[in-house]
């Protein structure tokens, strides 16, 4: 079975996704593009707008996730992960905005001016991407099978909510 975790900058989908591949003892995949950047030596952004210039970023880093994710049995926590890999089941990770930032700036220890103005620009910088190169668009929820409000509850708590999707979505 393949769970895949969505969500926008800081909604918690990586938290999320670890809790449900541990309670599954399922892999995580988990490829990131701040990994990416890292391994360049450039910032997350910057690495951003190459991915911009160039779609073959994008198509390399999915390709290599429908590849893990292909293996089976895993919670796949990506932007796009609902979209590319066939998902048995389809979650998205939902927060308040100023909660998002909060999260963000505590996790990269920059200020919450800077938390906030980082997820504006990458949420809409991502979702103009993904709308050009896949016609997708990240902001549609419509195809998922939950939604759940990260700034609500726990991760276990929505851990629990979703361990109860996949259950019933192992019936059938």
């Amino acid at each position: 079975m393949i769970i895949a975790v969505s969500g926008l900058a800081g909604s918690g989908k990586n938290t999320l996704g670890g809790v449900l591949a541990e309670q599954l003892r399922y892999r995580l995949v988990c490829p990131t593009f701040k990994d990416l950047a890292a391994k360049e030596g450039v910032s997350l952004m910057e690495f951003q707008k190459r991915a911009e210039k160039d779609p073959d970023i994008d198509r390399k880093f999915d390709a290599l996730l429908k590849d893990e994710a292909g293996k089976g049995n895993c919670v796949v926590t990506t932007w796009l992960g609902p979209w590319m890999v066939n998902p048995n089941v389809r979650v998205w990770v939902f927060a308040p905005d100023e909660v998002r930032a909060e999260r963000l700036a505590k996790r990269d220890k920059i200020t919450m001016k800077e938390a906030r103005l980082h997820i504006a620009e990458r949420d809409d910088a991502n979702r103009a991407r993904y709308l050009k190169l896949y016609g997708v668009d990240i902001y549609d929820q419509s195809g998922f099978d939950v939604c759940v409000n990260s700034g609500l509850y726990t991760p276990e708590e929505l851990a629990g909510i979703v361990m109860k999707l996949i259950e019933t979505k192992k019936k059938r």
